[in-house]
């Protein structure tokens, strides 16, 4: 029995140290999520660009570099540093020598430094704008030892596209004398996306008042705005800002350039800042309009008469005023040239009415149109419409002399007949006495 007990206790420790023994297996087997690698240098990052900037590329750009981020996580420095570069097909070496893109590095890396390898990629035209798979081996030696050791990594990078900003005036002509409200088209004419886009107008007279020069003349107009926040663009498509500008008389004929400092995230991540102008020709202000419509008679036939007075800061040029008949008013239409429309004095026009059949006289509707155009030689209208009086002549005659005239006339006719008579009788008694 005592036997039997003890032979029951030996089985059961082996067997608990076999199933202790398979736990223990089964946490350091390959299926483990914790990895337990040990080595000398580790993988950081992977980026088209430079050790110090990191760019966006397009399929088909040639000669990039490629800079992949190392560390020596080691106890000693390493030196002799080389790497092997294995990307996706559609990538290449800029040398075009063999699939694999070499680089080394020209130092040695201090134990707990970071390093980085510069290879330069070609990117094939049919390259999409999206992640791939890549790989590396690095050579490398331990300081004071004379064997070469590896390491291997596998990693992902991403072709980002390119972003490219462009900036301009969706109407590049302003007015002087005047409040102008602008509108700027910021358009993403790239491959990758630009986000947190935020734009501020500088040199404005705000910004240059701690400067003693100004390299644009924004800060003679009086600008609103200053500062918008519009946010995320995709490829291929634009935002717009919005601001309302006070152009002064001084600037008229002149060219107003307004920079402008974009700050955004590329696809990377990074933040840039960059400046771009928007231009803009201020014209002068041609303040048209049209008083004091109304029908004389001019050499017995009725004509329109009026004025055209110009309140803005420039003339206004190749003037035509053109009257058309409006309802039921039997007007014939005509057009006469005015020339220029000057700044300094009114503008007389006038047009001689002709009547399709027999004159309609009493109350005509009628609409002037004064034509010209501006510096630009771009065509405006003046619209007025007027209700004239036409006059019949045969009912409208009068009599030169009012009834206050009859009753004087008599008066002066006799005084007239009286110191005739005088006169007379004076001139008897002289011829009498001689």
């Amino acid at each position: 029995m005592i036997k039997f007990s003890l032979f029951a206790l030996i089985a059961t420790l082996v067997i608990s140290q076999l199933i202790i023994l398979d736990v223990f297996a089964q946490v350091s087997s390959e299926g483990s999520p914790f990895e337990r690698k040990f080595g000398d240098v580790k993988y950081l990052d992977a980026f088209f660009g430079t050790p110090d900037e990191k760019m966006e590329v397009d399929p088909g750009d040639r000669n990039i570099p490629f800079t992949v981020v190392l560390a020596n996580v080691g106890t000693q420095d390493i030196t002799g540093i080389r790497g092997q570069l294995s990307l996706s097909f559609g990538f290449s070496s800029a040398d075009g020598v063999g699939p694999l893109i070499l680089a080394d590095s020209d130092s040695s890396s201090i134990a707990g430094d970071t390093f980085t390898l510069t290879f330069f990629v070609n990117i094939g035209d049919d390259v999409e704008i999206k992640r791939y798979p890549g790989s590396i081996k690095v050579d490398y030696s331990r300081l004071r030892e004379s064997g070469i050791r590896n390491a291997f990594f596998d990693f992902d990078f991403k072709v980002t596209g390119d972003s490219i900003i462009n900036v301009r005036a969706l109407d590049p002509f302003l007015t002087s004398l005047k409040t102008n409200h602008i509108v700027i088209q910021v358009s993403n004419d790239g491959t990758a996306p630009i986000s947190g886009v935020d734009v501020v107008a500088t040199n404005t007279a705000t910004a240059i008042s701690s400067t003693t020069t100004s390299v644009t003349n924004i800060e003679k107009v009086v600008i609103l705005d200053t500062n918008w926040d519009i946010g995320h663009i995709n490829p291929g498509t634009s935002k717009y800002l919005e601001a309302d500008v006070f152009i002064p008389e001084s600037l008229k004929g002149e060219t107003l350039r307004v920079p402008l400092e974009l700050t955004y995230f590329n696809a990377h991540g990074d933040r840039h800042t960059i400046s771009r102008m928007v231009d803009f020709y201020i014209k002068g202000l041609i303040d048209a309009k049209i008083y004091d419509v109304r029908v004389i008679d001019l050499s017995g036939k009725p004509t329109v008469i009026g004025e055209i007075i110009n309140e803005g800061n420039e003339d206004a040029l190749f003037g035509f005023v053109t009257l058309e008949p409006m309802g039921d008013s039997n007007i014939i239409p005509s057009t006469h040239f005015i020339d220029e429309i000057d700044t300094d004095s009114p503008v007389p026009f006038n047009v001689q009415l002709e009547f399709d059949g027999e004159t309609k006289y009493g109350e005509h509707d009628i609409r002037i149109t004064v034509r010209y155009k501006d510096s630009l030689r771009d065509e405006k209208f003046i619209i007025h419409d007027a209700t004239i009086f036409v006059n019949d002549p045969s009912k409208s005659q009068k009599s030169d002399l009012d009834p206050s005239q009859l009753i004087i006339l008599p008066i002066v006719a006799g005084i007239g007949i009286f110191a005739y008579l005088q006169i007379k009788k004076r001139k008897q008694k002289v011829t009498q006495t001689s």
